[in-house]
């Protein structure tokens, strides 16, 4: 077992996300800032370099800058999200970035929800080879993916029962807040998905099973998920409750903490118009993903965290509407997840990290989890 640990941590550790070069990118950021701050600011960038935090999306740097701000130096820790380069195998067929800095700044303004301040849009891809947005950095922890914080040796895992049930119900409540936003047909009309359907969640699945296409050009089809949409269309639900702003990618690896409650909510490539259930899966598909990858290594794992049943009546009690039909939302994320592993997988291959399997259903690292649900085992 040692030994299959040492290497998922040297896997993990040497995958490569971007070929973008570090001081290339400080150098650029520094110039642009020059363009954007007044003529006498004259920014300075000492340092620039790429986070190692979780996400395997766009290109996220950290950066201090100083400047001149009417005549007192101004000294600011930033984060520029940058849509990743069309060569390093992107997960996501379009990163409008535009989309992502309209949601933090919306619901900055329309909630208590911790979303970093975000100071600029940059549409033009000249001055670091694509479009990016600048937010404020935000201190705190964050639930490890390398090694996944199930794995054990690491704050979230060695928190107390109290202290993780109050991560727990906080995180939910950012949820029941993001959920709670009237209006959000209005609010976020930019978010609705161009795509055929008559509903949101149609429109939404539409917009995955075209991701889908997007995904199996470069390494060919996968049955599970094939199988998945159709199980999807065989299976609606007959109502599909309330519409709501999703933030798509709802899971505690893209939270900070302090003190065991959210101080900020990141990465957004996934927000969309849907039925509450959309985050709700992903929050608790995410969390039984890392621990099946737990179970897989013969670790204990984290089984009494984040358990569907008690995360449906937390969000419950914080909102009033109970959670319905909860399993399809959960195969729905699953096949989600399979079209990322698609994603990263090809990317492992294009870096030289690992060859090309005769199966790319290999890259499913939920694969158990996920033939469970297929199977009709509830996990609610």
């Amino acid at each position: 077992m040692s030994e299959q640990l040492d290497e998922g941590t040297r896997q993990a550790q040497v995958m490569q996300r971007s070929s973008r070069d570090p001081e290339q990118q400080r150098q650029a950021m520094e110039t642009w800032l020059r363009g954007r701050l007044d003529a006498d600011a004259k920014p300075v960038v000492p340092e620039l370099h790429a986070t190692k935090a979780n996400g395997m999306s766009s290109d996220t740097v950290l950066f201090d800058a100083a400047w001149n701000d009417g005549g007192q130096e101004r000294h600011e820790s930033l984060v520029a999200r940058i849509a990743p380069d069309a060569g390093d195998v992107p997960v996501f067929p379009d990163y409008e970035l535009s989309k992502q800095f309209e949601v933090l700044r919306i619901v900055r303004e329309l909630t208590s929800v911790p979303v970093p301040k975000v100071w600029w849009y940059e549409p033009d891809p000249a001055a670091m080879g694509a479009s990016f947005f600048v937010m404020g950095c935000v201190e705190g922890l964050v639930p490890p993916d390398v090694m996944p914080y199930t794995f054990g040796d690491n704050w979230l895992f060695d928190a107390t029962d109290l202290e993780k049930q109050r991560l727990q119900d906080t995180t939910v409540q950012v949820l029941a807040d993001l959920h709670g936003i009237p209006h959000p047909e209005t609010e976020f009309s930019f978010l609705s998905f161009d795509v055929p359907g008559e509903t949101p969640l149609r429109r939404h699945i539409e917009h995955t099973r075209q991701w889908y296409e997007f995904a199996k050009k470069d390494c060919g089809p996968s049955p599970l998920v094939e199988r998945s949409f159709a199980w999807l269309d065989d299976h609606w639900p007959k109502e599909e409750g309330p519409t709501v702003l999703s933030w798509g990618d709802a899971r505690i690896g893209n939270m900070m903490y302090r003190d065991f409650e959210p101080v900020a909510v990141f990465d957004w490539e996934m927000a969309g118009l849907g039925p509450r259930e959309l985050d709700l899966s992903w929050l608790i598909f995410g969390h039984q993903v890392f621990d099946t990858l737990a179970a897989r290594m013969e670790l204990p794992g984290m089984p009494d965290f984040l358990v569907p049943s008690e995360v449906a009546t937390s969000y419950e009690f914080r909102t009033g509407h109970t959670p319905a039909n909860l399993d399809f939302y959960l195969i729905y994320a699953a096949l989600q997840w399979g079209i990322v592993f698609m994603r990263t997988g090809m990317r492992q291959v294009h870096f030289g990290e690992v060859e090309m399997p005769d199966d790319i259903e290999s890259w499913f690292h939920h694969r158990p989890l996920f033939d469970k649900l297929l199977g009709g085992e509830s996990i609610v």
